[in-house]
């Protein structure tokens, strides 16, 4: 973020470094940045319109193994439905047990998401591989 800002100052790039930081995945989790992608300017509010409330409740998960899951939980203060308003950018942890973590190494997983329709796709062999040098130590 700093070479992208072109942050050049100590202070303010101490600032990137904390606030990123603090979303970094502990032991036994994989974290990541859920965005919402809509080129047509008009439609950006009917689009985010459609995914209010993916932020709460379990609508994004990780499905591992035989009908193990691992819901995301989303970092707080992205959507405000008092006022309609979603952002287009979240973050998401999702905390591994034990045994959902080896599902993740020996089998199938699949990311889903929920609203506004239902999208599930699998993760390639090397996504998995990738994901699983974060999640186990």
């Amino acid at each position: 973020m700093c070479r992208a800002a072109r942050i050049i100052d100590d202070a303010k790039a101490q600032e990137e470094i904390d606030v990123y930081s603090a979303l970094l995945p502990r032991p036994g989790e994989l974290s990541a940045t859920l965005f919402i992608e809509i080129a047509d300017k008009d439609q950006i509010k009917p689009v985010l319109d459609q995914f209010m409330g993916i932020d709460t409740g379990r609508h994004v998960w990780f499905e591992v193994g035989a009908g193990m899951t691992v819901p995301g939980a989303f970092e707080a203060g992205h959507s405000d439905e008092e006022k309609g308003k979603l952002a287009a950018v979240h973050f998401v942890r999702f905390a591994f047990s034990p045994e959902a973590a080896r599902a993740f190494r020996d089998s199938e997983v699949h990311l889903v998401v929920d609203p506004p329709r239902r999208a599930r796709a699998r993760l390639s062999a090397d996504a998995k591989a990738e994901l699983l040098t974060d999640l186990t130590p």
